[in-house]
């Protein structure tokens, strides 16, 4: 069995929802299962409903736009009396009902709840899409069968359930399910992470024990940059599963972090392939004898640097890391870079919830901190020692770090 996902630019429009079937086309429409993502950027705009209905702003009428936008969108793949135009006023429906009922207070659960929908309704689409033209399927709800705990925005899987649910189902049949969701013991939405559709389409392919797992973008496969930050890339045709992992842990945007040790795991092949022009080879990732040392750059802006000492000046010892990472981890911030010294700890933090602010206030009960925000951490994978010097030119650097594979700096 084959795993197909997705993304959101794939399915952005009803063309691209054509293109979709054009893809399958060139692939074999048989015994796989397609991840989809939501539409375009409706993840984005459904995050801004949640963000009105906190601040008690007209969170109807932006449902109203992104219901709006959809409908447009099926009208350019059914006729108007499809039944998916109801289903798809049904999932908005449903998204107006739970806030208005909601007594929760809790942000991350109501984002999971409202955000979850566009998932759901663009594999829907996709779903009835594909039906019509013969591409026989069945939709399923992702939620169904990936268990997960009760950490909403970032759900941890609950293997044994999972595998025990996805086992079931009848490998001889195509199915088209969502990306990015599970839910928990009360059968309440959990998301995975933002961008954890292919974290899903990871999680599928290990239970099916699938035969191969592709994620199909709008860039040829895997680059040594991206191409829209980066001039004079290439294309990696060979890596293996731990330089990919290494470059998703530094921030390579093409792979979801979490997505490599369950295929690694199985042994399960893993490509990125291109879905303009679906016939070429794309990139592979599998074993470690696979692999390309080519140097590869990665850009991640948006980070916060936080330098951290001691009050008495005493050297940063282990019951002092041991406090900032366990305040690091209420406040759910991620460790970009880390550098210390006798009386200091550098940290360039990716702030994916908006916590930074708290956790530096908490830490200045114990230490004194300097916080610079918007600063970018630029990183080279397989970098030749003897040509640093051209990264140098017109930056401003705040910290760097060398090691035998990777240069990284953090510049503003």
């Amino acid at each position: 069995m084959k795993v197909y996902k997705f993304g959101g630019a794939s399915v952005k429009d009803a063309e691209s929802v054509k293109n979709v079937a054009l893809v399958l086309e060139t692939q074999g429409f048989e015994k796989c299962l397609l991840v989809v993502s939501a539409m375009g950027k409706t993840t984005n705009a459904l995050e801004k409903v949640v963000e009105y209905y906190f601040k008690k702003q007209d969170y109807q009428a932006e449902i109203e736009i992104i219901k709006q936008n959809h409908i447009e969108i099926a009208k350019g793949l059914f006729n108007d009396n499809h039944p998916v135009f109801g289903e798809i006023s049904l999932f908005f429906d449903d998204i107006d009902s739970f806030l208005r009922r909601n007594k929760s207070p809790n942000y991350n659960f109501v984002y999971d709840q409202v955000v979850s929908c566009g998932e759901m309704i663009s594999s829907k689409i996709l779903s009835e899409y594909l039906n019509e033209i013969q591409f026989f399927n069945h939709w399923l709800d992702a939620r169904d069968y990936i268990k997960t705990d009760s950490n909403y925005r970032e759900g941890i899987v609950n293997w044994q359930e999972t595998e025990q649910n996805i086992a079931k189902l009848d490998k001889i049949n195509c199915y088209v399910t969502q990306g990015f969701i599970g839910s928990e013991t009360n059968n309440f939405t959990v998301t995975l992470g933002r961008e954890g559709s292919d974290y899903t389409a990871a999680i599928f392919a290990y239970c099916l024990n699938a035969d191969e797992m592709t994620i199909w973008k709008d860039v040829p496969g895997v680059m040594t940059g991206d191409p829209r930050k980066f001039d004079n890339v290439e294309l990696l045709s060979h890596i293996s599963y731990e330089e990919a992992i290494e470059m998703a842990y530094y921030g390579a945007s093409v792979i979801h972090p979490k997505t490599l040790q369950p295929l690694k795991q199985k042994n399960i092949p893993f490509y990125v392939k291109s879905f303009v022009e679906p016939k070429k080879p794309g990139t592979k990732v599998g074993n470690s004898e696979d692999n390309e040392l080519t140097e590869s750059y990665i850009l991640k802006e948006n980070q916060t640097l936080l330098n951290v000492e001691t009050r008495d000046f005493s050297f940063i010892a282990e019951e002092h890391i041991s406090l900032i990472f366990t305040l690091l981890a209420k406040y759910k911030i991620k460790v970009s870079l880390m550098q210390n010294s006798a009386i200091s700890l550098a940290l360039c933090l990716e702030d994916k919830f908006g916590n930074v602010n708290d956790f530096n206030e908490e830490l200045q009960q114990s230490f004194i901190t300097q916080m610079t925000k918007n600063v970018s951490l630029f990183t080279v994978r397989n970098v030749n020692i003897e040509t640093l010097d051209q990264f140098y030119k017109d930056k401003k650097v705040l910290l760097e770090q060398i090691s035998k594979k990777t240069f990284q700096m953090v510049t503003t």
